[in-house]
């Protein structure tokens, strides 16, 4: 039985995106980055004082990392890019589908080992057009997974042992060993959740202290908690239809920041949904963990 719990969270920030995704918490700062993909811009909120910044960029961009003090990783339709946080600049670091322009960056996140999982996708959703990637130190790109449509629910459990993917069309929600030390898959992906038949899409995930993954599922405006061994044991309304991503917040990492979006809704259906492309806080008690910091 599924536990269903309305939504008691809050906005943080009524700002709306078109496409938000790839929440990402630094603690050093107590800030929130995100993306408005489509509409090109980075979302900075600064959690102690509410200031919101909003960092345009020459290109559509959708996954940080945090790299020190002074600069992120930004996964990008061009490839991956050093952003110096002070003035904003962007230098190139490393190619990913340089031969595909036509495609561009998804879903991401960074491993305990400090290397990046990147997915990408067609700019159309096109089918099976896109991949997931291995970034290591020094930019050395590995394509770890291909044929995916739509690349999400890319995370790891708490050692690194273990990552997770989706590919949104399909909804079903893989399980694959990973090598602590290196971030590189040591198997072949099983499915761990099969929600092919049930309404709305696996989006993006994240994985907290105790294993349970946290998923943001698209079209049906619900933010779902797996067990470790795929059981669906919560479920969490947000009052928006698409939710997008889910991030742990806070000093503490007991806050769930996430994203959402309202590309491809009409005029009416964003009327029924005021809050669609705002950056939420779900309510939920949560014991997560930090996104370990890409080691260059």
């Amino acid at each position: 039985m599924t536990d269903i719990h309305d939504f008691q969270g809050n906005i943080l920030c009524n700002t709306s995106s078109v496409l938000g995704e790839g929440p990402t918490y630094d603690p050093d700062t107590d800030t929130v980055w995100w993306f408005n993909i489509l509409g090109k811009e980075l979302h900075e909120l600064h959690l102690p004082t509410g200031k919101k910044q909003v960092h345009e960029l020459p290109m559509m961009a959708s996954v940080l990392a945090r790299v020190d003090a002074e600069r992120q990783m930004i996964a990008t339709e061009e490839g991956l890019f050093l952003r110096d946080i002070a003035s904003g600049e962007l230098s190139f670091y490393a190619a990913i589908e340089a031969d595909k322009p036509e495609n561009r960056s998804n879903d991401g996140r960074t491993h305990v080992s400090g290397s990046l999982w990147i997915g990408t996708m067609g700019k159309r959703a096109e089918m099976q057009a896109g991949a997931i990637y291995h970034v290591a130190a020094g930019g050395k790109v590995t394509k770890i997974f291909d044929q995916i449509s739509i690349p999400n629910s890319i995370c790891f459990s708490p050692d690194g042992t273990i990552g997770y993917f989706t590919d949104t069309r399909v909804s079903q929600l893989m399980r694959v060993l990973v090598d602590p030390e290196t971030g590189l898959p040591a198997g072949e992906p099983i499915v761990m959740v099969d929600s092919m038949e049930d309404p709305g899409g696996l989006d993006g995930s994240v994985c907290d202290a105790d294993g349970y993954i946290w998923n943001a599922r698209w079209g049906s405006g619900f933010v779902d908690k797996y067990s470790p061994d795929g059981l669906r044991i919560e479920r969490y309304r947000v009052p928006a239809m698409q939710p997008s991503c889910p991030a742990f917040i806070g000093k503490n990492a007991d806050r769930l920041a996430v994203t959402t979006a309202w590309e491809g809704l009409d005029d009416e259906a964003r009327s029924m949904q005021p809050q669609a492309g705002a950056l939420l806080e779900l309510g939920a008690t949560v014991r997560g963990v930090f996104d370990p910091r890409y080691k260059l």
